[in-house]
């Protein structure tokens, strides 16, 4: 859903971000993001399980959503780009575009076609809740765009110094850190326009945005850091840790009891960022895993504001998943084959209604 025109063209073990041509393993990467994203809602909406009875969406939901900021924020930046107050009109004019009136539109289709309230009750309610009946997604990022505008012109006028960037991920950290304390601290984020605006989602992921964007730009100290020997195995016993207090052992309490899933989402999107960069050769255009990956990745915009019409209502499986609790392959095979048929039926749509170059353009947001 991020922009793709800075994406460079990896070099055999990734990809320097130095050449101009198209980083193919990070719209690949972004396609499987969105495979996860639909695997979810099967999961959860179609199957109609939650997260204390499937052995799958408590563990898709640590990493789908930061690796998709994540990306949005590595493309972000662009090192060229010169802030003025006419280009950052512009550039924030033609975001609006583009993630306000498709999700708005499409919202409005799903509540004809799924709601059993009146179209303006429903229409009203779930523009009050922060997830806009799924269609929160644009929403958020675009406050995200917004703001890491905002302070992204102010590093430029700071002779282009990162110091801003690197204080703004801190802030937004802290931020999801106290949103999620059980406790009275994160209260003061649930008031009527923190939900309305759908900030209380802003602050939950912003962090992940800030540092796809932080890789980008020290992207080959980045890969340095990636290729050395104790990273990888490091990132993974810490993500495996962390799962394991998450999902068995409770070791943490209170206000500590979001530190290993901070943990968990940072080195569970750290593990998946590095298995493609290292198998980049598998995930270009000339392998059929590639191009497959690729095509849903650039098209995830199409895919996200459609997959809701799609998905069925499968509760049997669900029930049949949850007398068999726990087995996580039998959990993800199904999510992700019926994923995949949700999936093709949006790319077909999606081909369809770019016949018009109106639906084009102001559906999808292609010229």
């Amino acid at each position: 859903m991020a922009d793709i025109d800075s994406i460079y063209k990896p070099s055999p073990h990734g990809g320097d971000g130095g050449g101009h041509s198209r980083m193919e393993w990070l719209d690949a990467m972004r396609g499987f993001t969105m495979i996860l994203v639909v695997a979810y809602h099967v999961a959860q909406m179609a199957f109609e399980q939650n997260e204390k009875t499937s052995c799958s969406l408590p563990f898709l939901v640590l990493f789908r959503m930061p690796l998709f900021f994540f990306v949005s924020g590595f493309l972000a930046y662009k090192s060229k780009w010169i802030w003025t107050a006419e280009s950052f009109i512009r550039l924030t004019w033609k975001k609006i575009k583009v993630q306000v009136l498709p999700a708005f539109v499409f919202l409005c289709i799903l509540l004809v076609l799924r709601s059993k309230q009146p179209f303006g009750d429903a229409l009203l309610k779930n523009l009050q809740l922060p997830t806009k009946g799924g269609y929160w997604f644009t929403w958020v990022l675009l406050q995200m765009f917004i703001i890491y505008y905002i302070v992204a012109a102010l590093a430029q006028r700071l002779r282009n110094s990162h110091i801003p960037i690197w204080i703004l991920w801190v802030v937004c950290l802290a931020a999801y850190q106290s949103l999620y304390m059980p406790s009275a601290l994160g209260k003061w984020y649930k008031n009527d326009f923190m939900m309305y605006s759908s900030m209380y989602e802003t602050f939950k992921f912003m962090h992940f945005f800030v540092l796809g964007n932080l890789v980008h730009r020290y992207w080959h100290q980045v890969q340095r850091l990636f290729d050395t020997r104790w990273f990888f195995p490091i990132v993974t016993i810490l993500a495996f840790l962390c799962c394991a207090d998450i999902f068995r052992l409770h070791t943490f309490k209170m206000e500590w009891v979001n530190l290993p899933k901070t943990l968990a989402m940072y080195t569970l999107m750290l593990i998946v960022i590095m298995v493609f960069r290292h198998y980049a050769e598998h995930f270009t255009s000339q392998t059929r895993t590639g191009r497959c990956l690729q095509y849903i990745g650039v098209r995830t915009l199409d895919i996200y504001l459609l997959h809701f019409l799609f998905l069925p209502k499968l509760p049997m499986v669900g029930k049949w998943l949850n007398e068999y609790h726990p087995n996580f392959c039998i959990d993800i095979v199904c999510a992700f084959s019926v994923a995949a048929v949700v999936i093709a039926f949006c790319l077909l749509t999606s081909n369809i209604l770019r016949t018009s170059p109106l639906f084009k353009e102001y559906l999808f947001g292609r010229k």
